[in-house]
């Protein structure tokens, strides 16, 4: 727990000026990113919040607060994301899951019942179809919430399987019957799928194992050490024979169906603070999209984490300011010791610092042949 934050909590736009209220949430820092979902429903909001919709590069940093939203229709588990009082977006539904109970356990220990988390709004720049979409990113320690480090909820890389699976009957161009002969245990199937890629040469059956064998590799990384370079390994396959596949896919689907694969390896390069990386997948998952991706939202997923990584990238390469240069001239005050003496000549008195050794008898002006400046009194 960082301490208390005070933020400004706006109403909704209107043709009057909006009320302003302040509010105390208690703030929780971390250096762990949490995602937003939905972003896409509140562009205008968030332009409200950074000033205006203008053409450049946004990075801006800010507070979020966490509220469950236990009336949503769509999910119990629901927790919005507000920023200056509006919703934002939501943790997606998996995560708002794992996060909850953490959340309703730091709320209720909260003097105020709110929980704030440090966040950042990217996004924007121009684009061939106009100016981006902001994203938001939060920053925080999964600890806090009573989870691991490193906590991620979705490692499942099948997305558009069923696609595939649902009409392999009616296309004899591919086969995945090999699907239902995967072990249920982890590490024998990914032996297995090793052994079904050495022989199948059928572009779309690859794309499906790979994209298994992605799968079964991430979910056993707790249990076998080679597993996330292996499946690191596999993702860079996969990539280099999407010259293939992505024809394959276009021509089955008439779209490109969800490749969880450019997804995940960017999550997992921003887990790892590898910021270049996670950039440059991003970009490769959204030139294999190209103008032809079944689900729109997942290209803008790949762009919001971009304009992330990059502001990260910038961030690093500011120079620090430069602590001030200290005074070329030292000065210190210490005590002087200062004693009265009468001078044997002419019996004035003066004064001395006080040091070592023996002591004048004579005055200065004696010395010097002058008239003393102070006399001995009568």
């Amino acid at each position: 727990m960082a301490g208390l934050l005070s933020r400004f909590f706006g109403a909704r736009a209107s043709t009057r000026a909006p009320q302003i209220s302040t509010v105390q949430a208690t703030l929780y820092s971390g250096h762990e990113t949490l995602e937003v979902v939905g972003e896409s429903h509140y562009q205008e909001a968030l332009w409200r919040i950074i000033g205006g919709r203008n053409p450049h590069p946004v990075r801006h940093e800010t507070y979020a607060v966490l509220v469950p939203d236990p009336s949503n229709r769509y999910d119990p588990n629901a927790i919005e994301v507000r920023v200056d009082g509006t919703v934002v977006g939501y943790l997606s539904r998996d995560d708002a899951a794992a996060y909850r109970p953490g959340l309703l356990r730091l709320m209720e220990a909260s003097t105020n019942d709110l929980v704030a988390l440090h966040a950042v709004i990217v996004g924007g720049g121009p684009r061939p179809d106009g100016i981006g979409y902001l994203g938001v990113f939060l920053d925080h320690d999964p600890a806090d919430f009573g989870l691991a480090p490193h906590h991620t909820s979705n490692g499942n890389l099948r997305t558009g399987f069923s696609e595939a699976i649902a009409t392999d009957l009616e296309d004899d161009s591919y086969d995945l019957s090999w699907y239902r002969q995967l072990s249920e245990n982890d590490a024998n199937a990914i032996e297995q799928l090793r052994s079904f890629l050495e022989a199948e040469r059928d572009p779309i059956d690859r794309h499906y194992m790979l994209s298994e064998l992605e799968h079964r590799l991430y979910r056993s990384r707790i249990v076998l050490p080679s597993a996330l370079d292996d499946f690191d390994a596999v993702c860079a396959q996969h990539d280099e024979e999407m010259v293939t596949i992505r024809p394959a896919l276009l021509d089955k689907f008439g779209a490109i169906p969800v490749i969880e694969m450019y997804r995940q390896t960017v999550v997992r390069c921003q887990k790892a603070k590898l910021w270049q990386a996670a950039r440059q997948w991003a970009e490769r998952g959204i030139a294999i999209y190209g103008d032809h991706a079944a689900r729109p939202e997942v290209v803008e997923d790949l762009h919001k984490r971009i304009a992330y990584a990059t502001a990260k990238i910038d961030a690093a390469q500011q120079p620090r300011p430069r602590k001030p240069r200290a005074s070329t001239v030292a000065t210190t005050t210490t005590a002087v010791d200062v004693e009265t003496l009468v001078c044997a000549s002419c019996g004035g008195r003066f004064d001395r610092v006080r040091t070592r050794g023996r002591k004048p008898k004579i005055c200065p002006a004696c010395r010097d042949g002058t008239t003393p400046a102070v006399t001995a009194s009568s």
